[in-house]
């Protein structure tokens, strides 16, 4: 059975980019954003100018139904190790790693890749990313609550200098300064090795801030107010044909777990736990919450921007035709509103070093159109991700669009057939690897199979098999509700009293993955189920 897997890929590979042994290797660089939102990107549908990513999309794909895990860490890890984060003890982190866990280069290095990393990890069961991930190089950041002046990190495994406040540094253009450097290196001592770059941002997670130029770009523009964005959004995604479904309804009561109570009083006057109507909203709040959005914007912006500097390094080499580039979000946008590291100035300039703000749930919900919820929920505005794929060489598709329903389970398996023409084999005493190789759905939509895809973050849980979506939150007493995406990806129809048996079904195939994962762990079945709400 493996052996006609691994057959079928290396003729897909074959019939997208040629001869697998006459063709050299392609790069990969694989690009994430921390806490984007489903429609935050131009190409999807937003207001917000992301040319450098726009342009991928336009000369390659976008990927409609693709997945991630909810929350960042989970997300990352299955991105690096290529498993359900239940099946490596990362979601929640529990550590240490299943002794037969494999990050990503270790697949690449004996294929004579060389594998660069700048930005985020938290991929806590594979604790150094050089001398335990395999990565020749890396910058690595460990300190999420301060971008302009962070305390905390390590390059090349070793720990570096914090950075001083005022020095003008901002941890997006840091990351891709490191990733141009790393290339640099590249082309002038390994030009004769194709090259892995993982490029890990960790904005535009909270805390909200940008260099003052980049907000000002976006001061006004959402004084309109988070309906009326997330309406625009909507008429763009159908027009673009990202979506199809109606818009999900408005959801003020529900308020995001994380942050203490009360926590909204100590940012700003302006500042509000829930997403009311805009037109309750006093003028004051509307300027607040106007302006947070005009950071998160910024920081899309500038993620942006440094992206083209990046892909600008890689023309430069003369790697650009062979050179395959992935762009997604590690979770949806977040609804939190807390306050951490240095704590919150009011005195200080929204999205400066002495600020703390979030982006909170009226916005998140905005950038999270047409779907439902926001970050930790496993709804589909938690999980719902763009994916852009884009290679001059070996995808001859331009602008075009994939349904096939995919998850950051597939990445490992498609970086591998593509680096390797065939399908990976998992590292010896690990399980098969969950995911499916995207690398057919390259040559056409519809390409790729797949019997399910498992959920499970801080008590909410889900199936999806086929168009059928089975999902549960914590916060809604655990109770199943029943979908069918291809009618209703909003999840505004609950099927569950209409297909008791269906619901039945799901469910008991949600309990036996659980617990097949956990026992793949080294942890007892059923200890998953457990696993309480954060909060």
């Amino acid at each position: 059975m493996r052996r006609r897997h691994a057959r079928a890929g290396a003729v897909a590979l074959f019939l997208v980019c040629g001869c697998v042994h006459a063709a050299p290797r392609p790069n990969i660089v694989l690009i994430v954003a921390d806490d984007m939102g489903f429609s935050d990107l131009g190409c999807y549908g937003g207001e917000i100018a992301t040319p450098a990513l726009d342009g991928l999309a336009k000369n390659g794909l976008r990927f409609t139904q693709f997945y991630n895990t909810a929350r960042c860490w989970p997300t990352r890890a299955a991105l690096m190790l290529g498993y359900y984060p239940q099946q490596v003890r990362m979601d929640p982190p529990r550590g240490p790693a299943p002794d037969w866990v494999q990050a990503v280069p270790k697949f690449l290095k004996p294929l004579g890749y060389r594998a660069y990393h700048s930005g985020k990890w938290h991929v806590h069961v594979v604790p150094r990313v050089c001398a335990d991930g395999g990565f020749d190089h890396s910058y690595r950041l460990e300190d999420h609550d301060r971008n302009f002046n962070p305390t905390r990190l390590i390059e090349d495994d070793k720990p570096a200098p914090p950075v001083p406040p005022g020095s003008g540094y901002y941890t997006a253009t840091a990351f891709a300064d490191h990733a141009i450097r790393c290339l640099k290196e590249h082309a002038e001592k390994h030009a004769e090795k194709p090259f892995f770059t993982y490029l890990a941002f960790t904005t535009p997670h909270f805390p909200l801030h940008a260099p003052p130029e980049d907000v000002a770009r976006y001061r006004d523009t959402y004084l309109a107010g988070w309906e009326a964005v997330r309406t625009e959004r909507h008429r763009r995604q159908k027009e673009l044909g990202i979506v199809s479904c109606a818009l999900s309804k408005p959801e003020p009561q529900i308020r995001a777990p994380s942050g203490k109570a009360g926590v909204e009083r100590d940012v700003d006057p302006g500042e509000i736990a829930y997403a009311r109507p805009w037109a309750e909203l006093t003028p004051e709040q509307q300027r607040f919450q106007a302006t947070k959005m005009a950071i998160h914007a910024a920081m899309v912006d500038r993620i942006d921007r440094e992206i083209g500097r990046v892909l600008a390094q890689v023309k430069a080499m003369g790697a650009w035709e062979n050179t395959i580039v992935f762009f997604l979000s590690d979770n949806g946008a977040s609804a939190e509103i807390l306050i951490r590291g240095d704590g919150h100035s009011p005195s200080a300039a929204p999205g400066s070093a002495g600020s703390y703000l979030c982006l909170g749930p009226g916005w998140s919900t905005a950038s999270n159109t047409p779907f439902r919820r926001h970050k930790i929920w496993v709804h589909e505005g938690g999980i719902s991700t763009p994916l852009v794929v884009h290679w001059p060489r070996g995808i001859a598709a331009r602008g075009e669009l994939r349904r096939d329903p995919g998850h950051v389970i597939d990445i490992l398996p498609t970086i591998c057939e593509l680096a390797a023409g065939a399908a990976p084999a998992p590292p010896e005493g690990a399980p098969p690897f969950p995911g499916r190789s995207l690398v057919p759905a390259f040559a056409r939509d519809g390409a790729i199979a797949r019997d399910f895809l498992f959920f499970h973050h801080s008590g909410n849980r889900a199936l999806r098999a086929g168009d059928w979506k089975l999902v549960s939150a914590g916060i809604d007493d655990n109770r199943w509700s029943l979908y069918n995406l291809a009618e209703d990806r909003a999840e505004s129809k609950d099927l569950a009293a209409e297909e008791p048996a269906r619901v039945r079904e799901l469910a008991e195939k949600w309990r036996q993955l659980e617990d097949e994962f956990r026992r793949q762990a080294g942890e007892p079945a059923g200890e998953g189920a457990k696993e309480k709400r954060a909060r």
